[in-house]
């Protein structure tokens, strides 16, 4: 399957969550890495019976990782600017017959200013195993307004993996919480040069 892979991100990619504290149960996993280029995210989901299911007139309702960037880490607003993201990786829903990967930006609901629209740049992926599947895409900085990792190290980071069978797994705050809308309750995600080797 590794042949078949976008990226290669290994454990030490993975962005843990705050799950266990709330007792919840993790159903997938979440990996980021960073380049000059931009940045890449894996998302694999495990325990599956059934395919997914995706409708891209409905990203959030459907089955896939949602993902909400801020390049500038302004967590003391509790509206979105023009620098921050949301965008929606969905496993299928794209192509002629439907069953390609897809990947989809949303405004902000309640933004100040509404970052630049430009997925259709974006590389996605799916690969199916017997009970899920692994979603990997590449965002390039072209479509991340203020994308500057060299400045801006610290970026607002939040995602949200849905599923149909398994449930909402996010990365630490719950619903209770407006994280859809307010970048302030982001996490906060500092780029991090490789180690040498």
């Amino acid at each position: 399957m590794g042949g078949d892979r976008l990226l290669d991100l290994d454990e030490s990619f993975q962005i843990d969550n705050f799950a266990a504290i709330d007792d919840a149960k993790n159903f997938a996993t979440v990996r980021l890495a960073w380049n000059e280029a931009g940045l890449g995210v894996q998302c694999e989901v495990r325990g599956k019976d059934n395919p997914p299911q995706c409708d891209p007139a409905r990203p959030r309702g459907s089955d896939g990782l949602t993902l909400w960037l801020d390049m500038r880490e302004s967590r003391t607003s509790h509206r979105a600017s023009r620098y921050c993201h949301q965008f929606h990786f969905l496993p299928s829903g794209g192509g002629a017959n439907h069953d390609e990967p897809i990947v989809l930006q949303s405004k902000i609901n309640r933004a100040l200013e509404d970052a630049p629209l430009a997925p259709s740049h974006v590389a996605v992926r799916t690969t199916y195993h017997r009970a899920g599947y692994v979603l990997e895409a590449f965002l390039p900085a072209a479509v991340l307004n203020g994308y500057d990792p060299h400045e801006h190290r610290r970026l607002g980071f939040f995602y949200s993996v849905r599923d149909d069978e398994l449930g909402e797994q996010l990365l630490s705050i719950t619903s209770e919480f407006p994280f859809w809308e307010d970048p302030s309750v982001w996490n906060l995600l500092e780029l991090t040069p490789p180690l040498a080797a």
